[in-house]
């Protein structure tokens, strides 16, 4: 079964300093339906202006994979951690027993990232930050992981995370094809950051979602360049 999300019935909040589209349930907007897609329990696209940010504010207990998509984000938090993440690159945060952080875009254009938030497998863990770059050609016609917790991937180049899940990123020229397995009990969702693609004949464009659970594979065909974000969870 793969749902189909187009962008345009996502959640929407305009502050003026952030644009914010809502793949699940956040913040002002509430919708019964999507409340989560097994462990993951955020995915939001964000716009944030040049020179503006979050200011500190705390988390405990969850996976946040920050994947920046235009621009650079610059992370600092209370455990003296601060770095500067840019397209195409992905930090990561384990909030564990709480952390205090603070985002800012300090670029002279609008930043543009996902932000995924999946549940943490270790309530109360040390709290911990990490960022790294990905170069977007190493991953052209497959999925690279990005950041994981699944403990095949343990040791590997992936930054890890306190989830039994798997943030990954493929790049596809227009024509080309792969096909993802998705092991039995699991659950993903595949969001294009740019171009256009279809998932087992269901056609998406940029920043759609597809909820994708009880399929053993997918099969993803660009019909342009494209860039894409997948997240599998235990379902």
């Amino acid at each position: 079964m793969i749902e189909h999300r187009p962008f345009e019935t996502l959640g929407k909040a305009n502050f003026g300093w952030l644009n914010a589209n809502h793949h699940f349930s956040f913040g002002h907007y509430r919708d019964a339906k999507r409340q989560a897609w097994g462990k993951l329990r955020v995915w939001n696209d964000d716009e944030i202006a040049a020179g503006t940010g979050f200011d500190p504010h705390p988390h405990r207990d969850m996976e946040i994979i920050t994947y920046v998509r235009e621009g650079a984000i610059t992370h600092r938090d209370n455990l003296g951690n601060q770095g500067r993440t840019e397209a195409g690159d992905v930090q990561v945060m384990s909030a564990g027993s709480g952390i205090t952080h603070a985002e800012y875009n300090l670029e002279p254009v609008t930043t543009r990232l996902f932000q995924i938030w999946i549940e943490t497998d270790q309530v109360g863990a040390k709290p911990s930050w990490g960022a790294k770059a990905f170069p977007r050609e190493a991953r052209e016609a497959g999925f690279e992981i990005l950041a994981s917790g699944r403990p095949g991937d343990a040791g590997g180049d992936a930054l890890p995370i306190n989830a039994d899940a798997a943030v990954m990123a493929a790049t596809l020229k227009a024509g080309q094809t792969l096909v993802q397995s998705i092991a039995l009990g699991r659950a993903a969702y595949l969001v294009p950051a740019t171009g256009a693609v279809t998932v087992n004949g269901l056609a998406l464009k940029a920043r759609d979602g597809a909820a994708i659970r009880d399929e053993r594979e997918i099969t993803v065909t660009a019909e342009a360049d494209a860039e894409l974000v997948l997240v599998e969870v235990a379902a």
